[in-house]
């Protein structure tokens, strides 16, 4: 059997496999604050991004763009914190928010969450802690120690109550890592510091102590060895026993000499100390005692974080290589696995108890069996109560302690044993059942009350059954407890609780017939029984039937009752209940209306059966409620026509329930049964629901009666919001037959809707006396003409005075014109006019009278309102029109008179006289009207005239547009005739403008030309001569010039240059030289006309510095360098020395550029122009005058001229220059150049540059200069960045001698790094493999090992690689590539060493397999070094499936011992083979973990009988007794069947054996058997087989033996029943009560309390003792 261990190991996740790059995991960019979430900061790309892995969901990591300095997850929710130099921020992820931030002052060394709302903060400094709620800022906790100077710190933790802190550091010092802590008291204030690598605290209750002890744990490796501490801090709690100090040695392996601890957690839950160390070991020690429990390697990197697991109560971490790995305590094993392999059976019990694990069983069983035999019942009583599962605490234990006699003046054990485990908790069944009885004897039930309020029993049915002979109440809360549904409600319902009862039914899911309690509570008190049926059907679904809820009412006639519960349980109005609200209104319409009428009313239902309802409503008298459920028109008919009898109202809004015809019917029915009587609610109905009965429908309805009265209420009440034209008609109708005059005034003057023609039409054959309705109608919709026929025709005149004085005056002309229409005298129609006083339209009279030729009538009323002072336009337009139409001086009055309007007599005008039209748009400014006329005309002069005056820009506008057919005749006239006349300038000039804005530059020439070359007044004018010019320049380019050399005052400049811009150059020349404007003129030669020739004589005649400088310009653009330089030199201006350098440097000119600049520097002092001659002097060659100008005072930037010397390779020239500023660096460089390689190495030294170091070098090497190279070479390789440039510059020119000597000779430097050495392995990997061996000896822990390692993989160097993965600790590469290689890498020694190291168990079985192949001989000697950590299951078949099962015998043989299931049958089966018997029959005696059916079914038919008789053997050891007999019968191994036969305890066995025997007539044998199975063999069977078959002799013995059996039972029974006779005698004599009455039963005060001897109980009932009479083995038994 395979050992367990005491630890479960399980690999969560691989954070490569979900995308975790291996470089970000580490200490510095992983972290892991609780086992929910891992938090990584990686780069891919340039883009910076946290990982947050939530370890419930590994495969689906959340990915942030986060830029981050560190990163650390809530332990609880997904709460972020991160901190980005001095700036702390928390986001929830979430809800996609920030909580906080913070900016510190110091930097954050280290962080951490110490709880779900609290980080701690660690700087150089201090620490501080910082809390999440409200707006709290970091708070300093304390200073941190000096002892913790230097260190990095890796950890911070706090105690549960967060009194104690502890922060903890590592530094490396004296060749070792050694661990500082600093302890800091929250309440005393005070820091210790503590040398300690990890540590941890925990919470741990004590045996006998009441409250919890807070212990320290920390481990430390030292010098001198490993410790692991374990203290109590602060001040034990009151009452409390001090933890004792503990202190152990933490082991190390002799591998592991630089290990050290590196985390620690301690198990709330087993309170087990998990240690983990870098190498990778887990140690486990009990916190109590501080025993090692445990130590293994589990991961082969340093697993660098961990945290609590909360899910085992372990231990979880990450390694390097981004496994997530947790440790835990196997609860099944470790128990049995410190009882068997620590051999530690105290240590065992005391985990066994403390944390309630199997595996201690035996143990304790032993312990409590030693403790009751020695009498100890106290502390048996302890052990029974204290172990595990509750093994022993069974109804046999309770009856040994009952059998137990009581000691005068001691407490009976049963009560020790009851007080111990009240003490320490709930008892079980049995005990509170056994603890109760003698109590509720006692009369003690407060006593059960107050273990019940403790929790201290554990209820039963049983118990409560027990309780409630005594206490029903009490007995219920038992129940309760013990959750047996059907006497809780039992006893609900016993103490009338029934408003519980379905509360609790519901709460345990119980389902009691409630009809039957109902029944039985209506019978006491119907109003509970109320309450009780409205629960059943308080719910959505009812507990109970509710009919049969209804039929218990009615039995009891309680119909008050049944209604108050039906309206409660029907509320929902559900479809399926209408059997119901049918029952609960017939019942209340048979024997209570007013209440099925409230029903009713409040309409609660609406699934009753309608049609019973309403005949039963009829019945009682609820006409109301019956024509709500009628649905038959007769039925309705018969019922509503008694309107005396119903409310109007609701009758009203009843017919809004019928459909269409029906309510039509219904009040047909009404007007028909009492038109009188039901006229005013038919009207009422008709005006609510005439919208759905249509209007027409209603109408024909009352007229079909002849009721105009009710025609006219039912319109009216509508008629003011209806659109129908009929309703508005007939309504008017209906009030002139009822005589409502005014009514239809109102409704003509104020509806819009009514067809007037038709209303017309009705009143005129009305005949009305009042014709007013008529005037209305016709007033409104212009029927005045008709009207004013009508009226005269039927001689009602007075109507019309009446309509144009009172009415309407408005209609006045209307109305004038009708009269003239029927030839009315005109002096009727004049005194008309004159009597109306109201307001009317003149013009629309005018109009009318105009249209009929008839304007002579109006003039005497017209000229006497102008008398009288009228300013009416409509007036003298009218006077205008009459005075135009009888020629009376009409041109006077249109200049005189200022009211008319000139638009209206203008348009009269145009027709009869266009110059009088002209005079009336003139007098109104009718601008377009008169142009108009203008132009049909041919009136251009005046409309000339009229433009000039008018000055109006648009007007100009719109007649000079192009498509104007008559704009030349217009323009003709403006120059000859209206410009000509006008003397005021702004004429001039807006009409110049609108020429211009015309775009008519031919016509403005011609204009201007008028105006100033003619001599009138504005010859002079500037701005016409600009704008002659400018004209000109556009429309005829050659009048310019004319006009430059005619006119005079003009502005030059700015006509130059528009004539410039519009390439008029010679023009512009000649303006600039006629105002002595030189420079422009010059600028207009070169820019423009580009004759340089000209320009220069132009410059010669001026001689003007500015104008030579335009020149030399010009010339320098033109590439004419020696020109240009003269110019300037001319000009005596350096301004332009920029130019100059830069085009003399393009085109080679140095010497005319060293005149130019020698000038220049006469007359500026620049940096720029010293620099630029200095290099001139250097290009030029005149080093001596080079020499001689940088010795003396300058602004040159010598160097920088040097640098361009140096790149130009005028290197005589650099060298002086760099000599001069001391530039060593670019001196060694140029030396270089100049072949002078030992000056420049001497200037590189004085440079000390790396970089001239190194340019020096190349040069060097470049020139096959290797000493001065590896000169220059040992000052580069010193710099790590250095290294691999000039290593790549070496190899690329194949100098691999010369830098290998170079790497060699750095060897020594005392500043040499890991990279020479890198490099320098690399090489010798590449170019000297002999050597890289040596090397790598020597200085293998100052080389990069990853490094070398792939240099060595591409060079083959096998040896080398698995040497540098030994070092590297990567011990599973190491043995792969041995393997792989065997011939080269692989060292007998060196495997086996390595193979037990490495982490991946893969590699075990890869190694057997490669010694199968490779080293078949050694197999086993790797086999046993790899015992420990081996999966011998695995193993076995591995080598079962490649045959080689006999080469690995003695392994298999050396692991026998583990009783592993494959490794006992693999032996089992070459024993077999090998038909070694003795062998097997060992091997399966020692170890029975085989298959034992499987093994002796293939030995059944085994050749070799020892084989057969061992698979016999077999079948006997697994009680397959007749198997194992039947196979020794047929062998003949009689002594071996009557064994087995014996064993099997059958008797048919026994029986079979002896009948076989007899067959075979084997009496000895039978003899023999007789003897062997006395016990099994039934006498009368045996008699009668020997006396069948006649060997008496050979039964005779055994039926002696039988007989005296016989007889001393017989014997031995009769003694005791004389013995029980006398006892029982003896007992009835003395019998005393079971508990006295003066004694008090202290159960709770524990086995410590006395308790007198009286008090004292035996059993009920004790066992008696066996009976001793006849043996088992007796006949018939």
């Amino acid at each position: 059997m395979s050992q367990q261990f005491p630890i479960r190991f399980q690999e969560h996740v691989q954070l490569t496999n979900v995308g975790i790059n291996a470089a970000n995991i580490g200490f510095s960019t992983l972290t892991m604050e609780s086992d929910k979430y891992i938090c990584i900061r990686e780069k891919v790309g340039e883009t910076a991004q946290v990982v947050i892995i939530e370890l419930s969901d590994a495969n689906n990591p959340i990915r942030r763009p986060i830029t981050a300095d560190s990163a650390i997850m809530n332990p609880a929710s997904k709460v972020i914190a991160l901190k980005a130099g001095k700036l702390l921020q928390i986001f929830n992820i979430e809800m996609k928010s920030k909580m906080k931030a913070h900016q510190m002052v110091e930097d954050v060394q280290f962080w951490k969450w110490i709880s779900v709302n609290t980080v701690a903060l660690v700087t150089d400094n201090a620490v501080y802690h910082w809390a999440m709620d409200g707006d709290s800022q970091p708070v300093k906790i304390f200073d941190r120690h000096t002892s913790l100077a230097g260190c990095q710190v890796i950890n911070y933790r706090t105690d549960k109550k967060q009194q104690w802190l502890l922060l903890i550091g590592i530094s490396a010092q004296q060749n070792r890592v050694q661990g500082a802590m600093q302890l800091y008291s929250v309440e005393r204030k005070v820091s210790q510091p503590i040398e300690g690598h990890a540590a941890a605290f925990g919470q741990f209750k004590m045996p006998g102590n009441a409250q919890e002890s807070t212990l320290f744990s920390f481990a430390v490796r030292g010098a001198a060895g490993g410790k692991l501490h374990i203290i109590e801090v602060g001040t034990p709690p009151t009452g409390n026993t001090p933890f004792t100090k503990k202190a152990v040695d933490v082991f190390f392996p002799p591998e592991a000499q630089n290990d050290f601890p590196v985390a620690m957690q301690i198990s709330p839950k087993h309170d087990v100390i998990f240690l983990v160390t870098k190498y990778g070991y887990i140690h486990l020690y009990d916190l109590e005692s501080g025993t090692c429990i445990y130590m293994n390697r589990i991961s082969g990197e340093t697993i660098f974080v961990t945290a609590p697991h909360e899910a085992t109560s372990g231990i979880i971490g990450v390694n390097r290589k981004g496994q997530v790995l947790s440790v835990s305590v196997d609860e099944e094993a470790i128990v049995p696995y410190i009882t068997n392999v620590l051999q530690n059976p105290d240590l065992a019990l005391n985990i066994a108890v403390r944390n309630n694990l199997a595996g201690a069983e035996e143990l304790f069983v032993r312990k409590f069996n030693t403790l009751f035999s020695q009498g100890s019942y106290s502390e048996a009583a302890k052990v029974a109560a204290s172990a595990p599962k509750g093994i022993l605490r069974t109804p046999q234990t309770i009856q040994k302690f009952q059998q137990v006699a009581t000691q005068p003046g001691q407490t009976s054990p049963q009560l020790q044993y009851f007080g111990i485990l009240l003490d320490q908790g709930q008892l079980n069944k049995y005990e509170s059942l056994e603890l109760c009885r003698p109590v509720l004897v006692q009369g003690r039930k407060q006593l059960i009350e107050k273990w019940l309020k403790e929790d201290k029993l554990e209820c039963s049915e049983e118990l409560g059954d027990l309780v409630k002979r005594a206490d029903p109440t009490l007995a219920l809360s038992v129940y309760l407890r013990a959750n047996v549904p059907n006497k809780v409600i039992q006893c609900f319902a016993e103490t009338g609780q029934f408003n519980k009862i379905i509360l609790y039914a519901k709460k345990v899911g119980f389902t009691p017939d409630y009809v039957f309690l109902l029944r039985s509570v209506m019978r006491t008190n119907p109003d509970t029984g109320l309450q009780f049926a409205q629960m059943l059907v308080a719910d959505e679904e009812p507990l109970a039937d509710i009919n049969q809820i209804v039929d218990v009412f009615m039995e009891s006639n309680l119909i008050q009752q049944c209604t108050s519960f039906l309206l409660d349980a029907l509320k929902n109005n559900r479809p399926s209940e209408a059997g119901l609200q049918t029952r609960l209104l017939e019942m209340n319409l048979m024997s209570a209306p007013q209440v099925a009428d409230a029903i009713l009313g409040n309409q609660m239902f609406t699934h009753y059966d309608r049609a019973h309802v309403a005949q039963l409503c009829e019945k009682a008298g609820l006409l109301q409620r019956a024509l709500e459920h009628f649905t038959d028109l007769y039925d309705i008919k018969r019922a509503v026509v008694h309107t005396h009898l119903l409310n109007p109202e609701w009758l009203v809004n009843y017919f809004g329930s019928l459909s269409v015809e029906d309510s039509l019917e219904c009040l047909k029915a009404m007007l028909t049964a009492n038109i009188r009587q039901n006229l005013q609610i038919s009207v009422q109905v008709a005006t609510k629901y005439h919208e759905q009965l249509t209007t027409q429908s209603l109408i024909d309805l009352f007229e079909s009666f002849k009721s105009f009265e009710g025609l006219f209420y039912f319109l009216g009440s509508i008629v003011n919001f209806s659109q129908d034209p009929e309703v508005h008609f007939k309504y008017i109708q209906a009030a002139c037959k009822t005589g409502q005059i005014k009514e239809v005034e109102r409704i003509c003057r104020e509806s819009n809707c009514y067809d007037p023609e038709r209303v017309k039409n009705f009143l005129k054959e009305a005949k009305l006396a009042d014709q007013l309705p008529l005037i209305i109608v016709c007033d409104r919709f212009d029927f005045v003409h008709d009207l004013v026929l009508y009226l005269y025709r039927n001689n009602l005149q007075k109507y019309i005075e009446i309509y144009v004085q009172k009415v309407n005056p408005s209609r006045l002309p209307v109305v004038v014109g009708g009269l003239l229409d029927v030839d009315c005298s005109e002096d009727t129609i004049k005194q008309l006019i004159l009597a109306v006083k109201g307001q009317f339209s003149i013009d629309e009279l005018v109009e009318e009278v105009e249209k009929r030729n008839r304007m002579k009538l109006l003039l005497p009323w017209l000229e006497s309102k102008v008398h009288a002072g009228s300013t009416e336009v409509p007036t003298h337009n009218a006077l205008a029109k009459i005075y135009i139409d009888m020629n009376n001086n009409p041109e006077r009055f249109l200049r005189e008179n200022a009211f008319y309007d000139s638009a209206t007599v203008g348009k009269y005008c145009e027709k009869r006289d266009p110059h009088l039209a002209c005079v009336a748009y003139e007098r109104g400014h009718c601008d377009l009207e008169l142009i108009k006329v203008c132009n049909e005309n041919s009136l251009f002069k005046s409309e000339a005239r009229y433009l000039v005056k008018r000055r109006d820009p648009e007007l100009w506008a719109s007649v000079l547009m192009e498509d104007n057919p008559y704009r030349r005749q217009l323009i003709d006239q403006v120059v000859q005739t209206a410009l000509s006349e006008t003397q005021d300038p702004e004429d001039i000039s807006i009409t110049v403008k609108a020429f211009m804005t015309a775009d008519l530059p031919n016509e403005l020439i011609e204009l201007l030309e008028k105006i100033v070359l003619d001599n009138s007044a504005f010859s002079e004018h500037r701005n016409l001569q600009n704008l002659l010019i400018l004209t000109a320049i556009k429309a005829d380019r050659s009048r310019v010039m004319e006009y430059i050399n005619r006119l005079d005052n003009y502005d030059a400049p700015d006509i130059a240059n528009i004539a410039i811009s519009s390439e008029l150059y010679e023009e512009a020349f000649a303006i600039y030289r006629k105002f002595d404007v030189n420079a422009s003129a010059c600028q207009v030669l070169i820019e423009h006309i580009g004759n340089l020739d000209r320009a220069y004589e132009f410059a010669e005649r001026c001689n003007e510095p500015a104008v030579w400088s335009q020149l030399a310009g010009a010339q320098l653009q033109n590439d004419l360098v020696k020109e240009a330089v003269d110019a300037y030199i001319k000009a005596d201006d350096p301004s332009a020395f920029l130019e100059v350098v830069s085009v003399a440097k393009k085109h080679d000119n140095w010497e005319d550029l060293v005149r130019y600049l020698q000038m220049a520097r006469k007359k500026a002092r620049e940096s720029f122009i010293e620099t630029e001659l200095v290099y001139a002097y250097a290009k030029t060659n005149r080093l001596a005058d080079l020499e001689e100008f940088i010795s003396g005072p300058n602004h040159a930037q010598i160097q920088q001229v040097g640098d361009r010397c140096y790149d130009d390779k005028m290197y005589d020239a650099a060298k002086l220059l760099y000599n001069n500023v001391s530039n060593f660096a670019r001196l060694a460089i140029t030396l270089v150049q100049l072949g002078q390689y030992q000056g420049a190495v001497d200037s590189a030294r004085k440079a000390n540059s790396t970089r001239t170091w190194k340019e020096v070098c190349f040069a060097c090497v470049g020139h096959a200069e290797f000493r001065l190279a590896q000169m220059c070479g040992l000052h580069i390789v010193v710099h790590a960045d250095e290294l691999e440039e000039l290593d790549d510059f070496y190899q690329e020119r194949g100098y691999f001698e010369e830098l290998i000597q170079l790497l060699e000779a750095a060897l020594g430097l005392e500043r040499a790094h890991m990279g020479m050495f890198t490099e320098l392995s690399i090489l010798y990997s590449k170019y000297k493999p002999q050597k890289m061996k040596e090397h790598l000896e020597l200085f293998w822990s100052r080389v990069n090992i990853p490094k070398v390692l792939r240099a060595a993989e591409q060079a083959h160097l096998w040896a080398e690689l698995v040497f540098l993965y030994d070092k590297y600790e990567e011990f599973d590469n190491a043995c792969l590539t041995m393997m792989a290689h065997p011939t080269d890498a692989w060292r007998e020694s060196h495997f086996k060493d390595i193979i037990t190291k490495v982490a991946n168990i893969e590699l075990y079985y890869k190694a057997l397999s490669f010694y199968a192949d490779y080293k078949p001989m050694l197999l086993n000697d790797l086999l046993l070094s790899l015992t420990p950590r081996l999966d011998h299951t695995r193993t076995v078949a591995y080598f079962k499936k490649m045959n080689h099962l006999p080469v690995v015998k003695p392994y298999l043989r050396s692991v026998q011992s583990l009783n592993n299931k494959s490794i006992n049958e693999a032996l089992n089966g070459m024993l077999i083979q090998e038909e070694d018997y003795n062998g097997l029959r060992t091997s399966i005696n020692a170890f029975d973990n085989f298959d034992n059916i499987a093994l002796a079914q293939s030995l059944e038919k085994h050749e070799l009988i020892e084989f057969r008789r061992i698979s016999a053997y077999l079948y006997k050891g697994n009680n397959r007794w007749k198997l194992a007999v039947e196979l020794c019968k047929k062998d003949r191994l009689f002594k071996d069947a009557m064994e087995y036969a014996a064993e099997s305890r059958d008797v048919d066995i026994a029986e079979a054996l002896i009948a076989w025997f007899l067959e075979e007539r084997n009496y000895e044998c039978f003899a023999a058997c007789l003897f062997q199975c006395y016990d099994l063999l039934r006498p009368d069977i045996i008699l009668e087989l020997a006396w069948k078959n006649k060997i008496m002799d050979f039964a005779m013995p055994y039926m002696i033996q039988v007989m005296r059996e016989y007889i001393s039972k017989v014997d031995k029974l009769q003694e005791a029943e004389a013995v029980r006779s006398h006892e029982e005698t003896t007992s009835q004599e003395q019998a005393q009560p079971l508990v006295l009455d003066q004694g008090v039963l202290m159960l709770t005060a524990g086995p410590a309390m006395g308790m007198p001897a009286s008090s004292t109980y035996s059993a009920p009932y004790a066992p008696q003792a066996p009976y001793s009479g006849y043996n088992a083995g007796g006949y018939g038994m």
